[in-house]
């Protein structure tokens, strides 16, 4: 079935164009460059793997409970709406959010690719180029593993956020060759790893949490790229520069905190908006969600030294400036960590069963 079929609204139009700005820069220097951005990019070029292979595609999901979630997580449970609701549309309901959550992720990691690839283009320097040319492959594997996640496994999408849209186009708009850096790998990336490792600790399905174990593998490289390419940059930038990058996280935070509330879902099942908001708002597991989804970003815009009074207050209001202290190496290791570990278990997994298959053949051929 086509994609537009699988909309539960109209996406509209089936292209977005964001006019082009800025330059493309090329750069006769083919000397060795920055030797931790070479390491990376060797490591971006190690770690390369096929999301049609490593994935274990033949897992089952039942699509109206994708991901294990539980009663009191739904933004609905405990109202009015929610004692009308069959189990059946409860189970529809687990089906629609799953289906949004995935959704954002899928835009996103286009916008990601395309952002790369703006990178590729404008970015000065060589050795950034070269990483960010992994990056482009990596963001491509990523929207194809959420797309077919949604397509085969789920049957339903959702039309990009307008939060998510409006800061992906003004990242895009941009002609500063490191607002892709700052939009993408810093604010959107920061905020899609957090997102994508609440629900890969917290579910008890093995293909969704497969999926985000390895894409957060990948992605854990990329922000570790933003911030050594920004902070080198950073350092060189005059007060008022350094001002003009943090006005835009601030607003970017704000259209960040403001996207995961599903609105949009609890619209499909005949809330009106104004409801819909309200019980997004009132629910204690999306305030803590969506707190914790800054729990990558914060710590990496001070790292790479954007970090005036006024954006720790717009972070003092948001309730998230303490996690500025965090310790962000430790959280990149986790994931790598996180992902080998799964390997390994699958594939002492799958030895077991070779060996249980190959003795009871032996025993069969002996009777």
């Amino acid at each position: 079935m086509p994609t537009f079929d699988r909309y539960a609204t109209d996406p509209g139009d089936s292209h977005w164009q964001v006019p082009a700005t800025g330059s493309a820069r090329f750069s006769w220097g083919y000397d060795d460059g920055r030797d931790r951005l070479l390491a990376l990019y060797q490591k971006g070029k190690d770690k390369q793997w096929d999301g049609q292979k490593r994935i274990d595609w033949d897992l089952q999901v039942d699509p109206y409970d994708p991901l294990g979630t539980p009663d009191e997580a739904m933004s609905l449970y405990g109202t009015r709406h929610w004692d009308k609701l069959s189990g059946k549309d409860r189970g529809e309901l687990r089906r629609h959010y799953a289906s949004w959550q995935f959704s954002q992720f899928l835009h996103g990691e286009q916008g990601a690719m395309v952002c790369a690839a703006r990178i590729v283009e404008s970015v000065p320097d060589l050795d950034a180029k070269f990483y960010s040319a992994t990056q482009v492959m990596d963001e491509a594997r990523h929207a194809e593993i959420y797309g077919r996640f949604l397509h085969e496994k789920i049957g339903l999408l959702y039309p990009i956020n307008d939060n998510l849209q409006s800061l992906l186009g003004d990242t895009l708009r941009d002609s500063r060759w490191d607002m892709p850096y700052l939009g993408m790998q810093v604010l959107i990336e920061g905020l899609a790893l957090a997102a994508f490792g609440m629900i890969r600790d917290t579910t008890d399905k093995p293909l969704p949490k497969q999926i985000l174990a390895y894409v957060m593998q990948d992605e854990a490289r990329h922000v570790a790229f933003g911030r050594m390419a920004l902070r080198d940059y950073y350092k060189q930038l005059t007060d008022a520069e350094l001002r003009e990058r943090e006005e835009f996280v601030i607003e970017g935070c704000y259209l960040m905190r403001d996207r995961l509330r599903g609105v949009e879902v609890l619209q499909n099942f005949g809330v009106p908006k104004a409801e819909a908001e309200e019980y997004s708002e009132r629910s204690e597991f999306l305030a803590l969600f969506r707190k914790l989804l800054f729990s990558r970003i914060v710590p990496c815009v001070r790292d790479i030294g954007l970090w005036g009074r006024r954006l720790q207050q717009a972070y003092v209001d948001m309730g998230v400036l303490e996690m500025g202290d965090a310790n962000l190496d430790q959280l990149m290791r986790q994931d790598e960590e996180i992902a080998e570990r799964l390997d390994a278990e699958r594939f002492a997994a799958e030895e077991r069963e070779r060996v249980a298959e190959v003795e009871a053949a032996i025993e069969a051929g002996g009777r």
